[in-house]
């Protein structure tokens, strides 16, 4: 489970016991802030602070040689007589710099088994520390680095106004700058990702304002071939999300972007997994967002004749990105997106493979027609009582929220993901490049049917599914179905629309006055209790938790026959 907004990561371990410092004091006293943490449960990181001194370098290397942090000095309880020494003033930054360092490298070594709640400092000050060392000290060669960078800035307040044109003074961004440190892609990748965090986070007059001509010049020439892949790669998405404001789409389409994008398309089926990524999102922007003139959407000229079963498209959270051909999804928000597919099964023993595009944080297995998936929560597969999910990430398998280590290693890009559904049995077994583990049973103590393949997705996350429509790298022993061998769809439900062609078919159709205001088929005819809201429908009424107009719990749902016609 990923929650973000205020829980960051929900893991199977934590990182200490006894009175620690936490990593969130840490910071809030490095900027200046002390005294508005709050506790953040039995997950945290004790600093020694006689260390302080320590090199950026040295802090690095240690949290490089160590994934959870247990057996140094952080780990060990802190004296709660000795305070903590004074840092440097604020005239010597030297130090104060490095802290900042040292505490981006600590989340990111944790990052894959923290429990925490986060309250961060609203100066001005204390945020340009926080996105400078960002920038400065994530390494390249960590799949969770982006996320990280998500991660940590959707935990600041909004910047004000003067801090981001202090940041944009600081970064002062054109198209030399992205021309400079070609050999050290690291920190162009930090900055396009930081770009990309803040247009999304940010709407309307402040996203127009942060993309000056300066910022604009230095995507578009972060986006040449000349560039590393993964610096292109976080280019597009920066420039993607500040399009979500409708004055910098066009701004972002008038500088001939498409004529770039055209190019870094055909890297979509590149065996170089990195460019796929870049060619994935290249194709992404032209079929929804760049449109070149006289190019035809990849949606009209793709052959599906052998594809039966896919990923749906009508049952899929808001910012997932799935391919044309329905087999491959990416997510670039910063929510926790989720999938299921087009076919459902109720007996019998079914198989599927994953392909592992990017080896960060995603949950896939197995989900039923009772799923809930809370994108922006962080709710995702394996986070109810109805499915159970395979992380190859943090090594663990999730059902009901809660979480096991499993004994494969991390999952790394290109290698093959298997997912065997025995329903004689009653058991779900997870393969990686052929090696399975025990069977999971745990979820059939809610459900024995209605099974949908399935797959929730961090930030920056991508896989691509084989539903049988083409052989199996690693086919299980014992006899097993195909969902492609059974599905059926019609040319029609085979068709997954650009996003504009979408709203432009829903602005055609007429909505019934007395309908659910979630799904627009069925009458609203239930009442949440206690809030007395009623413009839902029993079916969507029970996928929910809360009220979704005014956040209230819901403690029962009552159908009001009345108001069936």
């Amino acid at each position: 489970m990923i929650v973000f907004g205020w829980a960051v990561f929900l893991a199977s371990r934590s990182l200490g016991q006894g009175l620690l410092l936490t990593l969130e004091e840490h910071i809030a006293h490095f900027l200046g802030t002390r005294g508005a943490t709050t506790t953040m449960g039995n997950s945290c990181i004790c600093r020694d602070d006689s260390g302080a001194e320590d090199s950026v370098d040295a802090q690095q290397q240690q949290a490089e040689n160590s994934a959870v942090p247990a057996a140094d000095t952080r780990s060990q309880p802190r004296d709660p007589v000795r305070p903590p020494r004074r840092g440097r003033g604020p005239h010597e930054p030297r130090r104060k710099k490095q802290n900042v360092d040292g505490l981006v490298l600590d989340t990111l070594a944790v990052i894959r088994t923290l429990v925490d709640n986060w309250h961060w400092a609203s100066r001005d000050e204390g945020w340009l520390d926080v996105v400078q060392s960002l920038i400065r000290v994530i390494p390249l060669e960590d799949p969770l680095g982006p996320a990280v960078i998500t991660l940590l800035l959707d935990e600041c307040p909004l910047p004000t106004k003067d801090a981001l044109q202090k940041l944009t003074e600081i970064l002062n961004l054109n198209g030399e700058v992205a021309c400079q440190d070609s050999g050290h892609p690291a920190k162009h990748r930090n900055t396009s990702a930081v770009l990309g965090c803040l247009a999304e986070k940010l709407a309307g007059p402040a996203s127009i304002g942060l993309l000056s001509p300066g910022i604009l010049e230095y995507l578009l020439q972060c986006l040449k071939l000349q560039s590393h892949p993964t610096v292109m790669l976080f280019a597009l998405i920066a420039l993607e999300k500040f399009a979500q404001t409708s004055e910098n789409k066009l701004t972002i389409s008038e500088s001939s972007i498409s004529n770039r994008l055209v190019t870094l398309e055909s890297w979509a089926d590149d065996p170089d997994y990195l460019k796929r990524q870049v060619g994935f999102c290249a194709q992404w922007s032209l079929d929804n967002l760049f449109l070149k003139e006289g190019r035809q959407l990849t949606y009209e000229k793709v052959d599906l004749s052998s594809i039966t079963a896919m990923l749906n498209s009508n049952d899929v959270s808001e910012y997932l990105k799935i391919s044309p051909h329905g087999l491959e999804a990416r997510c670039d928000a910063s929510s926790f997106e989720s999938v299921r597919c087009t076919f459902c099964v109720d007996a019998g023993v079914w198989y599927y493979e994953v392909t592992v595009v990017t080896s960060g944080v995603m949950q896939i297995g197995w989900a039923t027609r009772d799923s809930k998936f809370l994108n922006h929560e962080g709710y995702g597969i394996g986070d109810d009582e109805y499915s159970c999910a395979y992380d190859g990430c943090r090594q663990l398998i999730w059902y009901n929220a809660r979480s096991k280590p499993h004994l494969h290693p991390c999952w790394k890009e290109g290698d093959t993901v298997g997912f065997l559904l025995d329903l004689n049995e009653k058991q779900m077994i997870f393969f990686l490049n052929g090696n399975q583990l025990p069977p999971e049973k745990q979820v059939f103590s809610s459900t024995v049917s209605g099974f949908f393949a399935a797959a929730s997705f961090m930030s920056y996350q991508q896989c691509e599914f084989n539903f049988g429509a083409k052989p199996f790298k690693y086919p299980p022993s014992m006899k097993f179905s195909t969902f492609n061998d059974y599905a059926f769809l019609t040319a029609e439900e085979k068709i997954i629309l650009p996003r504009h062609r979408r709203l432009a078919l829903l602005k055609q159709v007429s909505i019934r006055e007395n309908c659910c205001s979630l799904c627009c088929d069925e009458v609203a005819d239930t009442q949440l209790k206690p809030c007395g809201h009623s413009d839902l429908c029993m079916d969507c009424a029970l996928q929910l938790e809360t009220c979704p107009l005014c956040r209230k719990e819901i403690v029962s749902r009552v159908r009001q026959i009345s108001h069936i016609s």
